[in-house]
């Protein structure tokens, strides 16, 4: 049995802290319900979708938060689609937060996340085009993956992905919205 001081350790959470005082960390499933809420106004705007708990606690690796004075203020997710191309997901800022950068700050924190994965290309699909294309993304039509990935891509149970590849079965969840990627 290895001793505690050969077992591996796991590097430490990151975690920023600017000088408002807001933290970016990573997402933990205490985080949950508070993401569900802060997504729950966007939901019935139709901006974003809602989600189940369980989505939610499935991914909640995938996410950041950002956090005041111990409030959820803010959540992002970056989901790998395949070896080089992940998704950012459920991209939401409390309406009393807008305009504090925060929404930047939690992009910033997706995209170092995607570099720390290996991943070159981030997809999005979003009615925020001009948010988007200040971060670098562009809007993409047709296909963004070789017909070999495309075909394995289509083998995948979650609609992030059906929404990637532009399936008809998901259009009605997606009017309005744009198709966006941006290399990293």
């Amino acid at each position: 049995m290895p001793s505690a001081e050969s077992a591996p350790t796991s590097p430490p959470l990151s975690v920023t802290t600017g000088a408002d005082g807001i933290r970016i960390r990573p997402a933990r499933t205490a985080d949950v319900r508070a993401m569900r809420a802060l997504v729950a106004p966007l939901a019935e705007q139709r901006v974003l979708l809602q989600k189940e708990a369980v989505a939610y606690y499935e991914s909640v690796g995938d996410f950041v938060v950002a956090e005041r004075d111990g409030e959820i203020i803010g959540c992002g997710a970056v989901h790998v689609l395949w070896e080089d191309l992940a998704e950012i997901r459920t991209l939401a800022v409390a309406s009393s937060a807008l305009g504090h950068g925060i929404g930047s700050r939690l992009m910033e924190r997706l995209m170092e996340r995607a570099r720390e994965l290996g991943v070159e290309r981030l997809f999005c699909l979003t009615f925020e085009t001009d948010f988007f294309e200040r971060h670098g993304f562009e809007p993409i039509e047709g296909q963004a993956v070789e017909p070999e990935v495309y075909a394995e891509l289509l083998r995948s149970y979650d609609e992030g992905v059906a929404e990637f590849l532009d399936l008809e079965r998901v259009k009605p969840n997606t009017l309005g919205n744009t198709r966006m990627l941006r290399v990293l």
